[in-house]
């Protein structure tokens, strides 16, 4: 007979099982068990082996409970088994292929046990002067009519299952299919989002990001200033006014930026902890953008921040690329 699990088959599904719920050895032996319909159970010498490598692996984890260890999966665990759904449902088509088989073997086992009874029969009927009773010539054809009658039962359960199985790994097909399919419009969408907000910022966007990523403010001249050539005026006077205010807004928000993630709690990962400034970040830019609006100047003058931010970043997290 050939192997029920083809080479690390077996490993896939003991991380299904365990991401069902926790499970002991012994439990996990009779759902595998239960599984192939009582055709076919692993032995202890083969599962827990290999829940000790799984463990051993940081993919599983146990805990003693009433003398018995009692595994679970870890997060390594459910990203490996994430990362082989595809295969997982592949592994599921193989084990009601197995079934099959094993099915299809008890039945020609039967039908040899049978062709066998029947040969012994005519032997001791032709041995024998004598004919065989009544009764208990009906009882061999009983226990045959019922061999037979089990081996077509396993023989349509196994074919019941073998079409299960296969609409459920089309099922698990199309899922990850539309779920890939949800994350690319997911993406998209969020980027056309960054762009539009992009190209909607401002003032307060460059302002944001430079104090925040170590740029300064750099003042705009106000619209309709050519330079210091220009006599003053009413008009010139009150262009100089706003743009006073506009520079001591500039300074406050660049003040108010230059803290605004003190509030964040390290979680202990520096990855994590980037992620969640980086998320930060495009949150308060784009609730700038929309509370103040933008004009071309501070557009560009944004975009001048973050070019500048994004370079000395990397050289920051790759000091030596």
């Amino acid at each position: 007979m050939p192997p029920v699990f083809a080479h690390g088959r077996l490993r896939l599904y003991l991380l299904k099982l365990l991401d069902e719920a926790p499970r002991h050895g012994y439990e996990v032996i009779r759902l595998l068990e239960e599984r192939f319909q009582g055709l076919y159970a692993p032995s202890a010498g083969t599962v827990y082996p290999r829940l000790a490598k799984l463990e051993a692996e940081g993919l599983v984890t146990h805990a003693t409970e009433g003398g018995r260890k009692v595994y679970s999966i870890t997060e390594a665990g459910r990203a490996e088994l994430a990362d082989r759904g595809g295969e997982l449902a592949d592994l599921e088509l193989e084990i009601r292929d197995s079934v099959t088989e094993l099915a299809a073997e008890i039945r020609s086992e039967v039908r040899g046990a049978a062709g066998d009874l029947r040969r012994e029969m005519r032997a001791a009927a032709s041995a024998s002067a004598t004919r065989v009773e009544d009764e208990s010539w009906n009882t061999a054809k009983e226990e045959l009519r019922k061999a037979r009658a089990e081996w077509k039962e396993q023989a349509r359960r196994a074919k019941d299952e073998s079409r299960r199985a296969r609409e459920e790994a089309q099922q698990a097909r199309r899922q990850a299919k539309e779920a890939q399919e949800r994350a690319r419009e997911e993406v998209q969408r969020i980027a056309g989002q960054l762009q539009e907000q992009f190209a909607k910022s401002g003032g307060v966007l460059g302002s944001l990001a430079g104090a925040w990523l170590g740029g300064g403010t750099p003042a705009t001249p106000p619209e309709g200033a050519a330079g210091g050539a220009e006599p003053r005026t009413a008009t010139g006077a009150a262009a100089d006014n706003s743009a006073a205010k506009a520079a001591d807004t500039a300074a406050a928000d660049a003040a108010a930026a230059a803290d605004w993630a003190a509030d964040l709690t390290p979680a202990g990962d520096p990855a994590r902890d980037l992620d969640r400034l980086l998320d930060r970040f495009r949150d308060e830019v784009r609730d700038a953008a929309r509370d103040h609006g933008v004009t071309p100047a501070r557009l560009a003058e944004a975009r001048a921040h973050l070019a500048a931010a994004a370079v000395r970043l990397r050289g920051a997290l790759h000091p030596g690329g």
